[in-house]
């Protein structure tokens, strides 16, 4: 069994931004910052699994490309504060594999499973790489309304994050 964590792999969110007003915003890059997995890896990759678990509250922006001027440490603060208070509600993510397929002793691999997110569960698919050098990565897009989810905005609506986000992990077992 591998574990994997902030010590040895980066989680991100990645997301973009849309509307009228989209000029002003920025694409972030969030990485969570207290996650942990479990990845047993089998010959055969139907008896291979994923759990992971991550703090919710966990969430920093790491970097803000695009946008009219840079982000402030307010901006920072706000974000954070709203992704706490209003979009994960301070609820704990988690995700289990269901069923993993794919070419024995082949990469990538699809993991299915269940993803929660602010209490609801919902399936999801994504590719696993593992090289043959311990390097892992895997990516996965998270529609924000499959899970009930309202994508932020402002500026009366002129200004939205996209509701498709993509969650990546990359690390070394």
């Amino acid at each position: 069994m591998h574990r994997l964590g902030p010590d040895n792999a980066t989680l991100s969110v990645r997301t973009g931004r849309t509307g009228a007003a989209a000029k002003a915003g920025h694409d972030l890059v969030i990485r969570v910052t207290s996650w942990e997995a479990a990845l047993g890896v089998g010959e055969d990759p139907a008896k291979t699994s994923v759990e992971l678990t991550a703090d919710a509250t966990s969430l920093r922006v790491h970097e803000g490309t695009g946008g009219m001027q840079a982000l402030t440490d307010d901006d920072l603060a706000n974000i954070h504060e709203t992704i706490d208070d209003d979009i994960l509600r301070h609820q704990d993510i988690t995700f289990r594999s269901t069923r993993v397929r794919g070419a024995p002793g082949g990469s990538p691999v699809t993991v299915e499973g269940d993803l929660t997110l602010v209490g609801k569960s919902q399936p999801i698919e994504f590719d696993l790489a593992i090289g043959e050098d311990g390097t892992l990565s895997a990516s996965a897009v998270v529609k924000q309304t499959a899970w009930g989810m309202k994508p932020y905005s402002a500026l009366f609506g002129t200004l939205k994050v996209e509701d498709e986000v993509e969650v990546v992990l990359d690390g070394h077992l």
